[in-house]
């Protein structure tokens, strides 16, 4: 018999013309989507760039140790608007997180599907609605009423925490959810039959779990929230000083920079690229900081821990030994 020709094809070979087509296109795609990742970097390169370069040499131990200088002289610097925006931004997560993280685990392990989707349109438009308008609604509950409840019935810090919190909640719960319904079907269900509680299985596995996405979306939030400026005009006001309440009227990075911004002195408008520089940098530390603590833990056995079973996996492993305890009596 005389051996095959190399010419010929095989059920399943693909030929070289066609090969060479595939690669090309991969090629193409490839190209294509590194320059749409371009075009979408570079806006925010060259905004990073451009405060870099008008407020770096605006950054000294003073622009971060010292209060403002009085209006006309040059100098002073922004501390008391630092601590203000941590302030309100923790005292905000303090009440958004609980409340978003808690209804998005409330819709996906106990709500029925109907009222799930009212909640899911409602957070959905919550999402859209301007920050300026959560502003308004603050002060005219939280600022403008005096007697009323839930008035504070002055300028506060509590309110433009709350003004914020507001504008966290819908994000952090759809976040969230989106989140928590990625978690497996069956880890659920092999944790119900072992018996737990349902409430453990919520906390312990589920959200457990999604734990990273679950912190990736509340950083999304605080991230929006730290530079809001139109809900803090209406319910934190501002200062120039030292808030010894949290009753009181706060400073706040968005508002100083605000001020700063409309003002005729050109020491602050320095200051106030200096400052929004800095509110970048606080923005861009929190996403590296959350980054590398949730990062996954490269070992140096990699394969014996890639082996290593994980909780969801023991749960799976106890009801398999279970099951057959009970075959075999």
């Amino acid at each position: 018999m005389s051996a095959p020709s190399a010419s010929k094809s095989y059920p399943g070979q693909v030929s070289e013309g066609l090969r060479r087509w595939r690669k090309g296109k991969s090629a193409l795609v490839t190209f294509l989507c590194c320059i749409c990742a371009v075009i979408v970097v570079t806006p925010l390169a060259l905004v990073f760039g451009y405060l870099v370069f008008k407020g770096a040499g605006s950054l000294n131990w003073d622009f971060f140790t010292k209060l403002p200088a009085p209006v006309g002289e040059v100098g002073g610097g922004i501390v008391h608007a630092i601590v203000g925006s941590m302030i309100l931004v923790t005292l905000a997560a303090l009440i958004g997180v609980p409340v978003g993280v808690l209804g998005a685990l409330y819709l996906t392990e106990y709500s029925g599907p109907r009222f799930a989707s009212c909640v899911r349109l409602g957070a959905d438009i919550l999402n859209g609605v301007p920050s300026i308008v959560w502003g308004i609604v603050a002060y005219a509950i939280l600022v403008l009423p005096h007697g009323s409840p839930f008035s504070v019935g002055h300028f506060s810090a509590i309110a433009g925490a709350i003004a914020l919190a507001f504008i966290m909640i819908p994000l952090i719960l759809r976040t969230t959810e989106e989140v928590l319904l990625l978690v497996p079907n069956g880890y659920r269900e092999a944790a119900l039959a072992l018996g737990i509680a349902r409430w453990k299985i919520s906390a312990r596995i589920v959200a457990k779990t999604a734990l990273r996405g679950i912190l990736t979306g509340v950083l999304l939030a605080v991230a929006r929230v730290a530079g809001e400026t139109a809900p803090l005009l209406f319910t934190a006001l501002g200062n120039s000083g030292w808030s010894q309440s949290l009753k009181e009227p706060i400073a706040a990075l968005p508002l100083q920079i605000f001020t700063y911004a409309i003002s005729p002195y050109d020491d602050w408008h320095r200051q106030a690229w200096a400052a929004a520089l800095v509110l970048l940098l606080f923005v861009l530390g929190l996403n590296v900081s959350l980054r590398f603590f949730t990062r996954e833990r490269v070992s140096a056995q990699p394969k014996a821990d890639s082996d290593k079973p994980t909780a969801a996996d023991a749960v799976v492993a106890t009801v398999a030994t279970r099951g057959a305890a009970v075959q075999v009596q």
